[in-house]
């Protein structure tokens, strides 16, 4: 198998809903899922169409109270198409013997191909093979090619294509309970294309947003000429148009099969109306061939900045990280830039999480801002322009600044659940998930680390650098004075761990001083007063003035950025909150022998009647978190700034502390572990690294793939080769190189820009090169293991990498 593909030999039913996942095929703007085209939504398949940042709210009561809940819209399934002899019934492939079939996912040119040898009840053989692209390069235009052969037989052959806007989101079984009809119907027809043909036209309207979604097809059979009249029929329903083309079949003979489709919303840009848009979009549209082709460009265009490649490593790690930055691509794309969207945590290939947009940036930013900065600063442009709703967030909940909520979609509000449902108990419980006010910290990290990596002084003079002042302003907000210790507290919140959302047998939602935020509050702080003294003199007054900055505020910050307290216990562990020390041990090996798979611990717990909050488990990095943000150097220059000593031997103890209470129930906790891991325990590293690696080809939470990928646990793993491997840091204003490569590779290459330099850089055990493209920029100031060097435009350099 090649390194640029994905493959599948077989058809397994039980497997199929997480090829679908993994064989989505998206451009930024629109994504659909990998089945099979004549399948409808059963126990098996789940076509599924997602409009980036297409939602809508449904409310629904749940032991007496009203829960609303905004969800990614499963559109209209636009796939639909099917064969049948003889006005038999249409092909079915559960009523057909399957001789043979393969799956093919082209990561180079985003081409899904099936092929497969069916028998029928009446031995006629027939061979079927599909190819599917969602284009790139046209972003509303999506194509499939059938060719049909028949192997022995011959006789008249329907084509049935059909668009059918009668679906629902029941793409998550915990979500089942709940309304799940998020389309109206508004118009089924068909109307005459250029040449003659008969075109399938269909619109509909999300049911609360009014969001109006046009869709139109154009299917031709065998040279894509237009169909003679008597030969196609058509009928609608509401929500439904339906085409039958007649053919005769011949033995030997291919039959082929074009559908193209194009999809607009309400939401477009330079358009009339989406239903008359789509209509135009399709007629216009040229064969697939041609289709094909332009997309395979753009596709081959983007590769050429986000390949990474590696030598001597497994033909497997290869595939699957090309694999995970497909995806990226593919929910986030330069047709992304102009819709107002922000990164979903599992991508747009299904309906879980809702398609919300949680921390994820955190782990997607890093690669994304040096390779499509454009792009990076069209994410961070969505936080900003849900500023004002953060604004709203924060006062309502007594505070000054900005809050953003733990969940977003479409407005910034917070789309947190009031409750959610534990599966294994079948109880709904309360969620406390909204106290993770470090979300906030993560978008004003993005914010700072975009500028440092692209040197954009404009995003930080009109969007950043305001963004930045309003969450430290919601962290003054947030910290109380602790006048006996002389610190800066922050109560009542969660951390990354999402194990601990009380104290045990507490009625108050919340822990004290949870380390991750208070060091991070601590390091805003200062990036806060940087962020300031980045701006001109004009800038600076005009943003002082603007947001009414006093002296006063300067001055807590300040002081804050040196006086948060950090809890500690034993002999340097920081403490993941203060009283983590009083929890209880955890039985982990009596668990691990009882239920095998303890990834969801919440849940096993809750189902007995118990809760995480009483141990010292975590689902995932929290602590560590900071160890996977900051270099040891950076870390410990924090805590010194706070007062508190903080060494390597230090680092190395609280490594060893959590990884041994850590149960990995999030895809995102093998990401940090690994990185941490990295520098002193490599071949450790590497291990964790292949599992996160294998998170979602493999399915290894069982069964949440299906729902849809996990974008910051795919992002993670790239850009761990890309910034980990490489010791790729960004500080003081030059770029940082300390490798540190497995013994597993023997190379690594890739492609970044930063400011306005494009560089091709290529790591082996013993040496760094960097080759900069010509062009205009300035010289790139680079350290490449502490020593300073200044790289022009047009020059390539090496580095020796002696042992350290």
């Amino acid at each position: 198998m090649s390194d640029w593909t994905l493959a599948y030999d077989g058809f397994e039913s039980e497997q199929q809903a997480l090829r679908e996942a993994l064989c989505a095929l998206g451009n930024g703007y629109f994504c659909t899922r990998g089945a099979l085209p004549w399948a409808n939504a059963d126990d098996v398949h789940y076509p599924g169409t997602y409009l980036a940042g297409g939602y809508n709210r449904l409310t629904t009561t749940i032991a007496g109270r009203g829960i609303e809940n905004e969800d990614l819209v499963n559109l209209p399934n636009w796939l639909g198409l099917s064969f049948r002899p003889d006005r038999e019934d249409w092909f079915n492939l559960r009523a057909a013997e399957l001789l043979d079939y393969r799956q093919e996912l082209d990561l180079r040119e985003g081409v899904l191909t099936i092929a497969m040898k069916v028998r029928d009840r009446k031995d006629r053989t027939t061979g079927l093979r599909l190819r599917r692209i969602v284009s790139m390069a046209s972003p509303h235009l999506a194509a499939q090619e059938l060719i049909l052969t028949p192997e022995n037989w011959s006789g008249p052959l329907e084509i049935g294509s059909r668009l059918d806007g009668r679906v629902i989101n029941a793409g998550v079984k915990r979500y089942r309970e709940l309304n799940s009809s998020h389309l109206s119907p508004l118009e089924a027809t068909d109307f005459a294309g250029p040449d003659g043909r008969r075109l399938l036209a269909l619109v509909v309207e999300t049911v609360q947003s009014r969001l109006r979604i046009g869709l139109a097809a154009r299917t031709t059979v065998a040279d894509g000429g237009p169909a003679d009249a008597a030969d196609t029929e058509t009928e609608a329903a509401d929500g439904l148009i339906n085409q039958i083309i007649r053919v005769d079949a011949r033995e030997g003979q291919p039959v082929a099969v074009e559908k193209t489709v194009a999809l607009y919303t309400s939401r477009d840009t330079a358009i009339s109306e989406p239903g008359l848009a789509a209509r135009e979009a399709v007629a216009a549209a040229a064969g697939f061939a041609t289709l094909a082709r332009d997309h395979q460009r753009a596709w081959r265009r983007l590769w050429a900045r986000c390949d990474i490649q590696l030598t001597d490593g497994d033909s497997h790690v290869q595939r699957i990280l090309r694999l995970h930055i497909f995806h990226l691509l593919q929910t986030l794309s330069p047709n992304s830039i102009d819709l107002d969207i922000g990164v979903p945590a599992r991508g747009w290939h299904g309906e879980a999480y809702r398609g919300h947009v949680f921390w994820d940036e955190l782990f997607v930013l890093p690669f994304v801002n040096l390779r499509l900065p454009a792009l990076g600063r069209a994410m961070l442009r969505y936080r900003f322009n849900r500023l004002p709703k953060a604004r709203e967030l924060a006062r309502a909940a007594g505070f000054a600044g900005a809050m953003f909520p733990w969940q977003s979609g479409s407005d910034g509000r917070e789309e947190a659940q009031i409750v959610h449902l534990n599966p294994r108990s079948g109880r709904w419980l309360p969620d406390n998930s909204s106290l993770q006010r470090h979300a906030n910290l993560a978008i004003a990290f993005n914010t700072w680390n975009y500028f440092q990596a692209t040197g954009d002084t404009g995003f930080l003079e009109v969007y950043g650098a305001e963004m930045i002042v309003e969450i430290a302003r919601l962290f003054a907000a947030l910290s109380d004075h602790d006048a006996r210790r002389d610190r800066y507290l922050i109560r009542r919140v969660m951390g990354p761990d999402e194990y601990h959302d009380a104290y045990p047998d507490s009625e108050e939602a919340g822990i004290d001083n949870n380390a991750y935020t208070n060091v991070m509050a601590a390091w805003l702080m200062a990036t806060a007063l940087g962020a300031l003294d980045a701006l001109d003199d004009q800038h600076r007054r005009e943003l002082m003035a603007k947001l009414d900055i006093s002296e006063r505020e300067t001055e807590q910050w300040e002081e804050m950025s040196r006086k948060m307290f950090v809890p500690f216990h034993d002999d340097g562990i920081i403490s993941q909150f203060e009283g983590y020390e009083r929890l209880e041990e955890f039985r982990w090996d009596a668990y691990r022998e009882k239920y095998g798979d303890i990834q969801r611990l919440d849940r096993i717990l809750e189902a007995e009647g118990d809760t995480t909050n009483r141990y010292k488990l975590s689902k995932q990095a929290d602590v560590l978190m900071l160890f996977y943000l900051f270099s040891l150097p950076e870390l410990a220059g924090i805590l010194d700034r706070l007062g508190y000593e903080f060494s390597e031997a230090r680092w190395q103890a609280n490594l060893d502390y959590y990884l041994a209470r850590t149960c990995h129930g999030s895809t995102l906790s093998y990401i940090v572990h690994s990185w941490v891991l990295a520098r002193t325990r490599p071949i450790d590293s590497w291990e964790v690294f292949r599992k996160a690696l294998d998170s979602d080809v493999a399915d290894v939470q069982g069964g949440t793939t299906p729902e849809g990928i996990h974008l910051g646990a795919m992002a993670g793993t790239v850009d761990l080769v890309q910034r980990c491997l490489t010791g790729l840091t960004i500080h003081g204003g030059a770029l940082h190189f300390n490798p540190v490569l497995p013994e597993a590779l023997r190379q690594v290459a890739l492609k970044i820009r930063y400011h306005r330099n494009w560089m091709n850089i290529t790591v082996t055990q013993d040496q760094l090169s960097i080759a900069v493209d010509a062009g205009w920029a300035e010289p790139a100031p680079v350290r490449v293991r502490g020593k300073a060097h200044l790289l022009s435009p047009g020059k390539s350099y090496d580095f020796p990498l002696n042992p350290q």
